[in-house]
C-alpha cells in the first residue's frame, strides 16, 4: 500500500514506513539474522552483501584511504573496495553506481577489529563529516527508493532489528537521513503523510486486568 506524496520527485511512499519497526541504534543490538526459518546471530547482517555507490561517493572513499586503510584488517585494506562492473543509475547523482567488494563473509569495509563501517568509523576518529561518502544507500537502509517511491527493502524483514514491538518506526529512525538526502521538502510531505497514515490506523484499546 503507497500512500501519495507532492514531491517534484517522489510520487508515493510505501505506508509500512510509518508503521514498521526498526531499533534505533543497530550497534548496540546484537542482530540475528531470520531468513528461511533460521536465527542466527550475525552482526552487521545487513551489512554482508555489499552495497551500491554513486561514482561520487567512490571518489570520496578513495580519498580517504590513508585513514581507512589504518582500520582495515590488512589483507582488506589490500583487497580490491569495489567492483568494476558500473551500472547506469538514472537516479544516482552521477547517474552511475558501483558495489562494495565482499571480502570473507561480509562487506570489505566490514573487515577491521570492531563493529560497524570503517568508513562511519574514520569519519568519527578523523572528525569529518560522512555525508557524501558513507554510501547513501547504506545511510537509509531499511528505507530505499526506486524510480518515483520511496519503499521498504526487500530484506528489511530477514533482520531482528525489524521485530522489536518497543522500537520506533522506519521513518522516524531514518527521517534524518531522507531528510540529509533529499532535502526538506520530502520531509515535509513525509511528516504530512506519517500523520495521515497514523490516524487511519484502528486505535488500540489499553488492557484492562481483571
Amino acid at each position: 500500500m503507497y500512500y501519495p506524496l507532492k514531491h517534484k520527485r517522489f510520487i508515493q511512499v510505501e505506508a509500512a514506513m510509518f508503521t514498521k519497526k526498526l531499533v534505533a541504534d543497530c550497534m548496540t543490538h546484537s542482530c540475528r539474522e531470520v531468513l528461511d526459518g533460521k536465527d542466527n546471530l550475525r552482526l552487521d547482517a545487513c551489512c554482508q552483501y555489499g552495497a551500491d555507490v554513486d561514482l561520487f561517493e567512490r571518489e570520496r572513499i578513495l580519498a580517504r584511504a590513508d585513514e581507512l586503510k589504518k582500520i582495515l584488517k590488512p589483507d582488506a585494506a589490500e583487497a580490491p573496495w569495489f567492483t568494476t562492473e558500473q551500472e547506469d543509475m538514472p537516479d544516482f547523482p552521477s547517474g552511475k553506481s558501483v558495489r562494495t567488494a565482499r571480502f570473507k563473509d561480509g562487506c570489505v569495509f566490514l573487515q577491521h577489529d570492531n563493529r560497524g563501517c570503517a568508513i562511519h568509523r574514520a569519519s568519527i576518529e578523523n572528525k569529518w563529516d560522512f555525508h557524501g561518502t558513507k554510501p547513501h544507500i547504506c545511510r537509509l537502509f531499511p528505507v530505499t527508493y526506486d524510480d518515483d517511491s520511496i519503499v521498504i527493502a526487500e530484506d528489511y524483514i530477514d533482520y531482528s532489528c525489524a521485530f522489536d514491538a518497543d522500537a520506533p518506526s522506519l521513518y522516524r529512525v531514518q527521517r534524518s537521513s531522507l531528510e540529509a538526502i533529499f532535502g526538506a521538502e520530502l520531509i515535509a510531505e513525509l511528516d504530512a503523510a506519517e500523520a495521515a497514515v497514523l490516524a487511519a490506523e484502528p486505535k488500540k484499546l489499553p488492557v484492562v486486568k481483571s
